[in-house]
């Protein structure tokens, strides 16, 4: 198991000391690191390794834990005993969760990030079942000045990502940066 993050990490390494191009599409600084998700754990125990490998490469590395924030928007919810008791009437509520969370996150990125700023996004597994990664990225990615790393507990199959292996996955621009790779 540590092979595959061993070998995750040098993959990053080898991309991240690549110089970056200026004038891409959102969706094009955007790189997500795939790992098997049971690997969790020990990649977020080797994060270090990945903001090393960043500031090695001349980048500074800015540094987004979301694993949390759906509980603490929770928290802060009027009504949460009644979506407790019927979680139906929360599913509405989603979006929300995804806009204000983005802009809670924008705006950190606005004080500590610039053009030559990684920031990286951890965690993104938290939100299988409530948001899709994708929407969160691209509505993410909008107000990301220098590139976007996800860290992604999934798989990356013909072009195509797939949170926590489920059935369904989506198509997007990103760079996949694999073990394989």
């Amino acid at each position: 198991m540590s092979n595959r993050l061993n070998r995750l990490i040098q993959s990053y390494s080898s991309y991240i000391s690549i110089p970056w191009m200026k004038g891409l599409a959102d969706e094009q600084r955007v790189l997500f690191a795939v790992y098997h998700k049971e690997d969790e754990l020990k990649l977020r125990a080797r994060t270090e390794e990945f903001r090393l490998a960043t500031e090695n490469a001349g980048h500074t590395w800015l540094k987004l834990d979301i694993t949390r924030m759906f509980p603490e928007w929770m928290a802060e919810q009027k009504y949460r005993e009644d979506y407790f008791e019927d979680p139906e009437f929360l599913k509405s509520k989603y979006k929300v969760f995804v806009r204000q969370s983005v802009e809670l996150l924008a705006e950190r990125i606005q004080d500590e990030a610039d053009e030559n700023t990684l920031v990286a996004l951890v965690g993104c597994g938290t939100l299988f079942g409530l948001a899709s990664v994708s929407d969160f990225v691209k509505q993410l990615a909008l107000h990301v000045p220098g590139r976007l790393l996800v860290l992604f507990p999934g798989e990356y199959v013909d072009n195509t990502y797939r949170l926590l292996d489920a059935r369904d996955g989506w198509g997007y621009q990103a760079t996949a940066i694999t073990a394989e790779n």
